[in-house]
């Protein structure tokens, strides 16, 4: 390490002590490690506070996924997914399918992805999200809300489709995905199709457009097939029932 590579790196770390006294350290064998244990140390709280920040809570790992489950899956668009490569061009990604396909497990697995690169990652439910900014009454605090959810490089927002909403609702969804375009990077679960999201928000006259934003630069994928949750509850059971058939044998 050259005297000048140590010292962007004091630089880049802040460690004022050290450069005001940098003609004493600059040949240190102790400022090498010294600079390595607090790169790391920093490395590491950092990455600690973003995935505290996220809130993607537990998940199954995406290598446990059953992809032979779904009627249709798209495992290599996934694979890009993983990758990444969307949030460079501040694209978005929307999966679509029924309830108890993985879209929500792939999605966690996609924000943690992203926080372990580096990245600032929120992830919230759309009742969440939504019933936060409409239950604040000032404009301030409204204001200061929609700053927070439009500064992360990924947002995530599950479940768009499962409840419906009023027109404010729509309108601050809209404010959210308008701050973000072509920003920031989205991805939203839904379980409706995009004609069947007048029946989310009904009424709300910004529907048309908050799609047409959404969809511009945006990677959809389609997954097909029943709930791998109805599967695994009925392999639970059949498990049961053979384990009370055994206990009752002779």
């Amino acid at each position: 390490m050259t005297t000048t590579d140590a010292r962007q790196r004091a630089t880049a770390l802040q460690l004022h002590g050290v450069l005001a006294h940098w003609a004493e350290c600059a040949n240190q064998p102790w400022l090498d490690p010294l600079l390595s244990w607090e790169e790391t140390e920093r490395a590491r709280r950092s990455l600690e506070r973003r995935l505290r920040c996220a809130h993607i809570g537990r998940f199954k790992p995406l290598a446990d996924f059953d992809w032979s489950w779904p009627q249709q899956c798209d495992q290599r668009a996934i694979a890009e997914l993983m990758t990444l490569d969307f949030m460079e061009a501040a694209s978005n990604a929307i999966l679509v399918g029924a309830s108890g396909l993985g879209k929500t497990m792939i999605a966690q697995n996609i924000a943690h992805q992203a926080v372990l690169q580096g990245h600032t990652v929120v992830f919230a439910t759309a009742g969440q999200l939504l019933g936060e900014l409409a239950s604040l009454d000032s404009d301030s605090a409204l204001r200061y809300r929609l700053r927070r959810y439009a500064a992360p490089d990924l947002l995530l927002i599950d479940e768009v489709g499962y409840l419906s909403y009023s027109n404010r609702h729509a309108d601050l969804l809209f404010e959210l995905i308008n701050r973000r375009h072509e920003k920031k990077s989205t991805l939203i679960t839904t379980n409706k199709s995009f004609s069947e999201w007048s029946e989310v928000f009904p009424n709300a006259s910004c529907v048309v457009a908050m799609i047409d934003r959404l969809v511009h630069h945006a990677e959809i994928l389609s997954i097909k097939g029943e709930s791998y949750r109805r599967k695994e509850a009925q392999e639970h059971a059949a498990a049961n029932a053979r384990k009370r058939k055994a206990k009752g044998a002779p």
